[in-house]
């Protein structure tokens, strides 16, 4: 059995005009088989456009797929506050993506786990350790089969 490596690129507060401004480089440096795309919430939570997200989300994928890699996208939520119109359209960039691109996606990764205070840090905003196998549970299915 081969070992599994993993690189942590993530940045707290970063959003996917971040992400994409990194990931050449970070693809050039570790040469990942899978690269797991979780971005997104940051860009909703400043209002920015959903387009520019999903274009954005689009080209970090495409990127890793012309480098070899195998692209796994977690679906980020924002609260309702902003709106019907806004959050709907930001809701259906994941699973849209996912069906463009032909990845895989994991639907919100903190579902059960942002309303259980017992799972999340004092910002409430961010899982702790407890809230870490839940996430793990949620994306292990669809993680799985792209590291056979």
């Amino acid at each position: 059995m081969q070992a599994i490596l993993s690189h942590n690129e993530s940045i707290s507060g970063d959003t996917t005009a971040g992400g994409l401004a990194r990931i050449d480089q970070a693809l050039t440096l570790h040469k990942p088989d899978v690269l797991i795309i979780a971005l997104g919430a940051n860009d909703g939570l400043r209002g920015l456009s959903p387009e520019l997200i999903k274009n954005n989300l689009a080209e970090i994928a495409h990127r890793a797929q012309l480098a070899g890699a195998k692209a796994l996208l977690l679906s980020m939520k924002i609260p309702p506050n902003y709106g019907k119109r806004y959050t709907d359209l930001f809701y259906t960039i994941y699973p849209q993506l996912a069906t463009e691109l032909g990845v895989p996606y994991v639907p919100f990764i903190m579902e059960d786990v942002v309303l259980t205070k017992d799972m999340m840090q004092a910002d409430g905003m961010h899982p702790n350790t407890q809230g870490q196998p839940a996430i793990a549970d949620k994306v292990w299915p669809q993680l799985l089969p792209l590291l056979k």
